[in-house]
């Protein structure tokens, strides 16, 4: 039996990307490029999650709409309120968080503070394979 990750674990060492939700789209794509990330946590002055901002969001939501990224805020075009996890989710509680959600990046929240951030590319084959079987049971049924 392999032991589970805890969201912990992933994202210790690592500082989440935030902006305030008044930066503009392209702050945060700066910010992107040069922190080589694929998201960026919206909060407030005291660290609560107001939203999420994906490279999706960008294209979706600033690009095809032909928005400019100089006047366009975060708070325009963030996904508000997204699905959280607490630090002592299990990698394959995100995992299936992701799956069902469609979603790359998740929130890793404690008393409505961002402590950081998980991305699919995050985990191991192994944690993958078991959501990969997990599904499948699941299929069966």
């Amino acid at each position: 039996m392999t032991q589970h990750r805890h969201m912990t674990e992933i994202v210790r060492n690592r500082v989440p990307v935030t902006l305030p939700p008044s930066a503009s789209v392209r702050q945060a794509a700066r910010l992107m490029r040069e922190h080589r990330v694929g998201a960026i946590l919206v909060t407030d002055e005291r660290g609560r999650l107001l939203g999420i901002f994906t490279g999706r969001d960008a294209v979706s939501r600033v690009l095809a709409e032909g928005r400019s990224a100089m006047r366009t805020t975060l708070a325009e075009v963030m996904t508000p309120d997204p699905d959280c996890l607490p630090p002592r989710a299990s990698a394959i509680e995100a995992l299936h968080l992701m799956h069902d959600g469609g979603y790359r990046h998740v929130p890793v929240t404690e008393s409505d503070r961002v402590t950081g951030v998980v991305s699919f590319a995050d985990f191991r084959g192994v944690e993958r394979a078991h959501l990969d079987e997990e599904t499948g049971y699941w299929e069966i049924l």
